[in-house]
């Protein structure tokens, strides 16, 4: 085998961890002073991990253990990660008062509240929502999110910071729409997509041993200093 060839062998190799997952490719070997060291790996968590750490840690509360429709927006858990479905309450930007969003100084009215089965943001708006999932990261984990192709498609973004190790609480979503109409959220159904990612050790430092300013909260919540 070629050099080039063997190399491409070493990355394609599995290591597989305690319980059977594949933790990811073997990456090529640092050499130090004492000879080859392995590199650190995160990798990204099965729905076995997920399902098994949902039950017996409760990470996401309520959980569904697989891709649920019902006539709707998919949610529940996927291959590599879970499908979180919004809420029934939502914040709805509006200009009427002609407030200044501003982080520091969020004034209230900026937007108006409704409680309702179906959420229409105006063209080029946004809105504010939680997670019907309670969720509780645990401390070797970081949770990114994504957004669903079927609102991707429609030109609605869904924007979520990451859900840092020992986090937790419901998460705030963030509803962008960027085309010219009116958009429809739908409570109650598929919104984002959560991947759950392990480092290659515990932090050293979680968010709830910094006291982090959203920890635990609780449905939407607006910015904080």
């Amino acid at each position: 085998m070629t050099p080039a060839g063997d190399h491409l062998a070493q990355r394609m190799l599995e290591k597989r961890a305690p319980g059977g997952y594949t933790r990811g490719p073997v990456t090529p070997p640092d050499t130090g002073p004492s000879g080859p060291k392995e590199r650190p790996t995160m990798s990204i968590m099965s729905d076995r991990w997920i399902r098994k750490t949902a039950s017996e840690a409760g990470m996401i509360e309520p959980f569904v253990e697989k891709q649920t429709r019902e006539g709707g927006i998919s949610y529940g858990l996927s291959s590599y990660g879970y499908d979180a479905r919004v809420g029934d309450e939502f914040l709805i930007f509006t200009n009427v008062d002609n407030a200044i969003v501003d982080p520091k100084s969020f004034a209230e009215n900026s937007f108006v509240k409704r409680k309702t089965d179906v959420c229409i943001i105006p063209p080029n708006s946004f809105a504010l929502a939680s997670t019907v999932e309670y969720f509780r990261v645990p401390r070797d984990i970081m949770v990114i999110c994504l957004g669903k192709s079927t609102y991707a498609r429609c030109g609605i973004i869904v924007n979520v910071t990451p859900l840092e190790p020992g986090w937790e609480g419901h998460v705030t979503l963030e509803f962008s729409n960027t085309t010219p109409l009116p958009a429809k959220i739908y409570a109650n159904e598929g919104a984002c997509q959560f991947l759950f990612l392990q480092g290659n050790e515990p932090c050293e430092t979680s968010y709830a041993d910094r006291a982090g300013k959203y920890m635990r909260q609780q449905g939407v919540t607006l910015p904080k200093i």
